[in-house]
């Protein structure tokens, strides 16, 4: 996931990227439990995921800039 990309959606599509990914989340946690997960990183990388667009969706409310992204990188 490209910090750019997430930088140029909006506040509603950051919430409804953070809900697929917390699903994820749930599903990789239950392949953990039941002995189904071939690549443990993946639970890593999610986690990471959740984390960064949450920390996107923070920065866009603080500033304001919620509906406009700005041209920054």
């Amino acid at each position: 996931m490209n910090t750019k990309e997430l930088r140029q959606r909006t506040t509603a599509e950051l919430g409804d990227e953070v809900k697929s990914l917390l699903r994820a989340q749930f599903n990789l946690r239950m392949q953990h439990a039941t002995q189904q997960l071939g690549k443990t990183s993946e639970l890593r990388k999610v986690k990471r995921d959740i984390a960064r667009v949450r920390t996107i969706a923070t920065e866009l409310a603080s500033t304001g800039s919620a509906a406009k992204p700005s041209g920054k990188a």
